[in-house]
């Protein structure tokens, strides 16, 4: 018995108590909710991390302790009080893992999901086992690393100096691999996987047979050509029967032109296709155009062209290019400029041509985009550039926390409005909306152009800051939204690392919550913006009805285009 006393205190003495009291408070915290509802593997991924990161900066504190030549405690008890500091950790741990199922229910009660299952909290905790001991392994290379070169490097200079230098030595070795093995292969066979992904036929998605839509017998964009995004886009558009059928009324077949990467060799080609086959189809001769940036792969929002053009009966225009194969967080990462090039290509082509119509016989300009399809449709206008001639208005939903105009209207909105439904000044050009739709009343005045942000509270994606690591931020404060629970507390460092997960999860939530935008949300958002008069309260609650049933439950044997949603 002694004996295994011994063989547990001499583990403590190794271990150093305090790191494993501080990993384990980190990982505590990790449990608590935050945004998005998780499964067990990205919690237990996360908590683990979290482990780790506690451990490493009680490793660093420690090391400080020792170099100020502070007091510690004397030989004889430092293996007790580690063996003690270790116990509580494991409590803290243990507590934490059995009370984290009922902070998960927490964050799905906000979002009407049910609870997570018993066995969530056994796959978590494995999960995190896993990951410790891989942080931990790959922290023992780095410190036996640097053990092997500090004494050789001795020879020649002095003790300290050696050691900076193969601190630096292993640095340099981990980090190299880490980012040209690692981190470059990853993005090369995403590349190319997402790329041949693209290139896919969906035996769902014949040419069309109507010679004069985009990728039939007359357009001057090839079918193979569009990218499986860009098929799924046409080919999914509601057709005049189906908008006829709803309305009671005629209705033009809406008109989507869309111009995939292999269609041209350069981003100002595919801007000028755009234009030419928008004009081939008569893209200007309908009341309302729209440019549409999409996501990064290439991805456009059903739920949110499906719901303008059943608003505007069909007589509607939209236009997009492909810019990336990359779901959009890689596009961000690898490819940061394209997006932004395109949409400016894109809406330069456009507008330029727009201009030069008669003001009485053009269409209404919009701009749209999703996600980082936001961020670069903002960057493809300058407002001040459109003083002369403005558009008619903007809808950008689910808008990155990088996004320039949103950010600073966020940042210089009204006293006394929450961050994550802000009203702006008198409320004439920029309008904030969500589930319930916008505070700002229906009869307020728009001025000569519309800006709509649809957003949620739950958005990480839109919500995500830097500056949570030291602070908290400001869509925390009470009032909270209406779908983040209120569980969820602010710690430091943690909680940007929980939201930083929740961003990759922001797409797995339902319909109406995260980053995932629903087609009656839409709905409102569209017509605050383009003001459509003709419709009833009576009829706009029908009109929501059947694009939800549309959005949710697409026909039998349909490629579904609500796929990859967020992009």
């Amino acid at each position: 018995m002694s004996g295994a006393v011994h063989k547990v205190i001499s583990l403590a003495a190794w271990l150093r108590g305090g790191r494993i009291l501080l990993g384990a408070i980190f990982f505590a915290i990790a449990l608590t909710p935050t945004l998005i509802p998780r499964d067990d593997i990205s919690q237990g991924l996360l908590a683990g991390g979290c482990f780790a990161i506690g451990y490493g900066i009680g490793a660093l504190f420690h090391w400080l302790w020792r170099y100020l030549e502070l007091p510690e405690p004397s030989p004889s008890v430092r293996p007790t009080v580690n063996a003690v500091l270790i116990a509580v950790g494991v409590l803290i741990a243990v507590t934490a893992l059995a009370l984290a199922r009922h902070w998960q229910n927490a964050t799905r009660a906000a979002m009407d999901m049910g609870p997570a299952e018993p066995s969530w909290s056994l796959m978590l905790g494995a999960t995190a086992i896993a990951v410790i001991a891989i942080v931990l392994l790959v922290a023992h290379l780095f410190r036996a690393s640097i053990m092997l070169v500090a004494p050789r490097v001795q020879r020649v200079v002095p003790r300290k100096v050696a050691n900076v230098i193969a601190l630096v030595l292993a640095a340099f070795v981990f980090w190299s691999i880490t980012n040209t093995v690692i981190v470059r292969g990853v993005f090369s066979v995403m590349d190319a996987s997402f790329q041949e992904w693209d290139r896919l036929f969906e035996p769902e998605r014949p040419q069309p047979g109507d010679p004069n839509k985009t990728g039939g017998a007359n357009s001057l964009v090839r079918w193979d050509e569009l990218g499986r995004t860009g098929r799924r886009y046409v080919a999914s558009a509601p057709s005049a029967d189906e908008i006829a059928a709803f309305s009671g009324r005629p209705a033009p077949t809406p008109i989507r032109v869309y111009v995939g990467l292999q269609s041209g060799v350069s981003t100002d080609a595919r801007a000028k296709l755009a234009l030419n086959e928008l004009k081939r189809q008569g893209g200007f001769q309908r009341a309302n155009l729209i440019v549409v940036t999409p996501t990064g792969t290439g991805w456009i929002d059903p739920s949110a062209i499906d719901a303008v053009e059943y608003l505007h009966g069909g007589d509607i225009a939209s236009v997009a290019i492909q810019y990336s194969y990359l779901n959009s967080p890689l596009s961000l990462l690898a490819q940061p400029e394209l997006g932004a090039e395109a949409a400016r290509a894109l809406f330069r082509e456009i507008y330029g041509y727009w201009t030069t119509l008669p003001r009485d016989q053009r269409p209404k300009l919009y701009l749209h985009g999703l996600s980082l399809g936001a961020m670069n449709s903002e960057l493809s206008v300058e407002p001040f550039d459109l003083l002369a001639d403005p558009i008619a208005g903007a809808l950008w939903s689910g808008p990155p926390f990088p996004s320039r105009m949103w950010r600073s209207i966020t940042n210089d909105r009204n006293a006394g409005s929450p961050a994550w439904l802000p009203t702006f000044r008198d409320g004439r050009f920029a309008r904030f909306m969500n589930q319930n739709g916008s505070v700002v009343p229906t009869d307020t005045p728009w001025g000569p152009m519309r800006v709509v942000y649809l957003q949620y509270a739950s958005d990480a994606i839109t919500f995500f800051d830097y500056q949570t690591a030291y602070r908290r931020p400001a869509w925390m404060m009470e009032p909270r939204g209406p779908d983040v629970s209120r569980s969820l507390q602010w710690f430091p460092i943690v909680t940007m690392l929980q939201l930083a997960i929740d961003m990759i999860l922001s797409n797995t939530t339902p319909m109406g919550f995260g980053h995932v935008y629903a087609p009656e949300h839409y709905l409102e958002a569209w017509l605050a913006v383009t003001g459509a008069d003709k419709w009833t309260p009576e009829a706009i609650a029908r009109l929501k009805q059947h694009l939800a049933e549309r959005g949710r439950a697409p026909p039998p044997g349909a490629d579904n285009p609500y796929e990859g949603r967020g992009g």
